[in-house]
């Protein structure tokens, strides 16, 4: 995941919460706030034995983690329809960014392990849940780009699917910003090219009734804090389709640049909004 600095001169000011609004932040918080810290719990000692017989790999806990994210969308009383079939087995999956949501969104039925900047490990909460449910972590750091390459080489090696965020920051839902190329570099490795499939996911955010159709992008200036605050505090939400593309082969690309263009087109072919902008 990655904080916001895409920008936009027209941003939307929140709503603002009313009394009402508070008592749903209030209860619906404790809600969440208590199932996923539990999940969490739960998560950590599956782990303990999870991880002396299998290492690497976990059969078990991607499913705690799929409960909790199902927990928050049915807590918010957002929908989440499910377009197309996530790929199965190890290899890698990319999306278009929107906001916190999307961690929820793409975890609520696969099993999937996200690709994060370094800085989100030391996020309050967040970054905690992060690092408990594999998260890899990486340094915007050019001079770090081959032991990129080889953590998750050795990643995917392990059968685990990971997903990218390829934009490189949230927007506001309603556009495909380029793919930055960089790190599908890895997946062009000789040794491991001829084995790994891709994966492009789209989120397409529907807002609420009566609110700005940017409602659940988190981008410019966005605080996380009054995004969640506003998330919590509406009374009735929209909804997420997550669309699930036809994975290709990691070998069906010349070089890295080819393979980010492919999959953008992918990504953007499901927004409905694509011809607007």
């Amino acid at each position: 995941m990655t904080s916001p600095t895409w920008t936009s001169a027209d941003e939307p000011e929140a709503p603002p919460i009313s009394a009402i609004g508070w008592m749903r932040v209030l209860y619906r918080g404790l809600m969440m706030g208590t199932y996923i810290f539990g999940g969490l719990v739960a998560l950590l000692l599956v782990r303990l034995i999870e991880k002396p017989i299998y290492r690497a790999k976990r059969p078990f806990t991607p499913k705690i983690t799929q409960s909790v994210c199902r927990f928050a969308f049915w807590v918010l009383g957002m929908r989440l329809e499910v377009i197309g079939t996530p790929m199965q087995g190890g290899g890698a999956a990319v999306a278009n960014h929107t906001s916190w949501l999307d961690i929820f969104a793409l975890n609520a039925f696969d099993d999937i392990y996200f690709v994060a900047k370094s800085e989100v490990a030391n996020w309050p909460v967040i970054g905690w849940l992060a690092r408990a449910t594999g998260t890899q972590f990486i340094v915007r750091d050019r001079t770090q780009a081959l032991a990129h390459t080889h953590m998750l080489q050795t990643r995917l090696r392990h059968g685990h699917r990971l997903l990218f965020f390829p934009e490189g920051t949230s927007t506001d839902g309603r556009r495909v910003l380029p793919f930055k190329p960089t790190l599908f570099q890895s997946l062009l490795a000789p040794e491991i090219s001829d084995k790994i499939f891709i994966q492009a996911i789209t989120l397409v955010f529907h807002a609420p009734v009566g609110q700005d159709p940017r409602f659940y992008g988190w981008w410019g200036d966005s605080n996380l804090t009054s995004h969640l605050l506003k998330a919590l505090a509406i009374k009735r939400h929209g909804s997420v389709q997550v669309v699930y593309h036809d994975a290709v082969a990691s070998n069906t690309f010349s070089d890295r640049k080819a393979m980010a263009r492919h999959l953008e087109a992918q990504v953007a072919s499901a927004l409905p909004w694509k011809t607007d902008l």
